[in-house]
């Protein structure tokens, strides 16, 4: 028997800028990301505080972007904040239309100059609770390896692993390593890689030729995928979206 169905997309947003910091997209982005309709959003540098952009834009939202664009259309958000500068900071979010139980942001940071987090939610689905992680990893490979083993020893601590389980965001996983980790010690495998084997290309948003950004499942069914490149989503971000429609079998 199959529960109900879920829509769930990951986006580096790029802080609300285009390509390049050429233009403030963040209004875009919002209308955009509420077209899509996902039930769960999966964001990757999201800026939750920039004092020199609210001076420099008159219509710079005063929320955290996170709250922003969650504002009147998902129920819930979390962020978790990772790189700290003078003027601001940001990291990962999780939007969703579902009620968020709890919410942590673990420090998987490797180098000091390369901030990172993990974004770790529990989420209330109708039928059960979902863990949720939002990553975005290391531009080094020796570091993303690290960063990937500390959530698998995260999540083997925290979450049952019978318990459904979505990861999702930007791996800068050039190689194609993360999945046979993942698969290994949690049970995972990725939206986009069958029937071929590999991930969805997204970046350039413009044209795509690397496969950056996944969604890795656990306990639910991939009904249908799409990567969201080319206009209007170029315009706003250097990433593609990806989006996966799923459905989860009863245990």
């Amino acid at each position: 028997m199959k529960m109900p169905a879920l829509h769930v997309a990951t986006y580096n947003i790029h802080k609300g800028f285009s390509q390049f910091n050429r233009r403030m997209m963040v209004h875009e982005l919002r209308e955009r990301l509420r077209h899509l309709n996902p039930d769960i959003v999966f964001l990757q540098e999201v800026q939750g505080l920039h004092l020199q952009h609210a001076e420099n834009h008159a219509d710079w939202p005063a929320a955290p972007q996170h709250e922003f664009l969650a504002d009147a259309h998902w129920l819930d958000s979390a962020y978790g904040r990772n790189m700290i500068y003078d003027h601001g900071h940001h990291g990962n979010a999780i939007l969703s239309r579902f009620p968020i139980l709890h919410s942590h942001n673990q420090d998987v940071t490797h180098l000091h100059f390369e901030k990172r987090g993990l974004l770790h939610c529990r989420i209330q689905l109708p039928e059960t609770v979902a863990h949720c992680v939002c990553v975005h990893l290391s531009l080094f490979g020796h570091s993303r390896r690290r960063q990937m083993e500390a959530l698998a020893d995260y999540l083997e601590r925290e979450a049952d692993p019978q318990a459904p389980l979505i990861i999702a965001g930007d791996f800068n996983d050039w190689r194609n390593r993360a999945g046979d980790q993942l698969a290994r010690r949690l049970g995972l495998s990725e939206a986009f890689s069958c029937p071929r084997g590999i991930p969805a290309r997204s970046f350039p948003a413009a044209l795509p030729m690397f496969r950056l950004d996944r969604i890795y499942l656990r306990g639910f069914a991939v009904h249908r995928t799409e990567i969201h490149h080319g206009p209007p989503w170029s315009a706003i971000s250097d990433h593609a979206a990806l989006s996966a429609h799923l459905t989860r079998h009863a245990p």
